[in-house]
């Protein structure tokens, strides 16, 4: 039996979505004129203000050219030298960054194994041995994902018990939040809730990712603790981060924020991994045991479903030992993708059944 026609809309990742009707327009409106450089504009003042809202807080925001270098401009900010990053072994920061922390900030990252991705109390205080030996890189700043490369999301006390354990010993907390839509949508869909995970849990410095729910480009770095922004403006252009057109960042923002446009993009991605692990969780060898906190499910298939599918509809592998792949969901995706998905799974695995 021949498979049905693909989506329109792949399932390999959300960075393969493209931008959001309003993102456009607002790149297209800031496109009139002239306006000043480096962030001297209209539009990233108006954004600025904009995130001075969003988190009901005078707080500092740089935009920077993209995730990884927000991430590593961040911890810039926050590290002194000697000191090391606590994060898990499945961070963006250590898995997926080609070692940017390392070579830009000569930093080590101690990454620590976690089976959900998702850092613990306890896990941070046994690095306690490192603290006060001159002969020990001295741990300074825990690195949280939200959400998790594993799709987990930590709840707002989780992140608050992480941030009084971290700034008990002494060091401070950066979230790097690529996925932080998702993050708010899966914890209740408001303000409220994203500041409940965030300035209100302790983080200190937040890396807000637009790109992932309806962005073109460029990222939004959050400086709660206002002093880590002492020096950032200096920083940001030194790890050739500062933008000349900067509107073009900030414009997006403007978009993304309005009438929290960000958080209905993400609950929408949330719904559609929802509906896939609803309709496909049944099927024992998929081994979908736990349904999605956010926008990504793991199923497991054999080597020639896994080819099968993938020349249909591609997807990237996962844990190809296990034969793991992820299929994940951008914020444009609708039921019908999702059905017609689902067919094609269901149609490939019922030849071999």
């Amino acid at each position: 039996m021949a498979l049905p026609q693909a989506p329109k809309r792949r399932f390999a990742s959300d960075n393969a979505a493209g931008a959001h009707p309003a993102v456009m327009d607002a790149l297209l409106r800031c496109n009139e004129g002239h306006e000043l450089a480096y962030g001297a504009d209209q539009y990233t003042i108006q954004a600025e203000e904009a995130f001075n809202e969003l988190f009901a807080q005078d707080v500092v925001t740089r935009f920077v050219y993209g995730g990884t270098g927000a991430n590593v401009f961040a911890l810039a900010c926050m590290l002194q030298p000697a000191q090391a990053v606590i994060c898990t072994n499945w961070s963006h920061i250590s898995v997926d960054e080609t070692g940017a922390p390392e070579r830009l900030l000569g930093a080590k990252l101690l990454d620590l194994p976690c089976a959900d991705a998702k850092l613990v109390p306890a896990k941070i205080r046994d690095q306690a041995h490192f603290l006060g030996s001159e002969h020990h890189v001295q741990p300074g700043v825990v690195s949280l994902t939200q959400a998790t490369e594993l799709g987990t999301v930590y709840s707002a006390q989780e992140v608050k018990e992480l941030c009084d354990t971290a700034h008990d010993m002494g060091m401070l907390v950066h979230m790097d939040g690529a996925r932080i839509a998702h993050a708010t949508a899966a914890l209740g869909g408001t303000r409220d809730a994203l500041r409940a995970f965030t300035v209100e849990a302790g983080v200190d410095v937040l890396t807000f990712g637009g790109m992932k729910a309806g962005g073109v480009f460029g990222e939004a770095v959050v400086f709660f603790n206002r002093a880590l922004a002492d020096r950032s403006k200096y920083i940001r252009k030194q790890l050739t981060q500062l933008h000349s057109k900067m509107r073009f960042i900030s414009a997006q923002y403007l978009a993304l924020l309005d009438d929290d446009l960000f958080i209905a993009l993400g609950a929408q991605s949330n719904a559609g991994a929802s509906r896939l692990f609803q309709k496909l969780h049944s099927i024992e060898s998929l081994q979908l045991h736990h349904p999605p906190a956010a926008n990504s499910i793991f199923p497991i298939l054999n080597a020639s479903d896994k080819k099968a599918l993938q020349e249909w509809s591609f997807f990237w592998d996962w844990d190809d030992k296990a034969g793991q792949v992820r299929w994940m969901t951008g914020w444009d995706v609708t039921s019908e993708d999702v059905d017609q998905f689902v067919a094609g799974v269901t149609t490939q695995l019922n030849k071999g059944a």
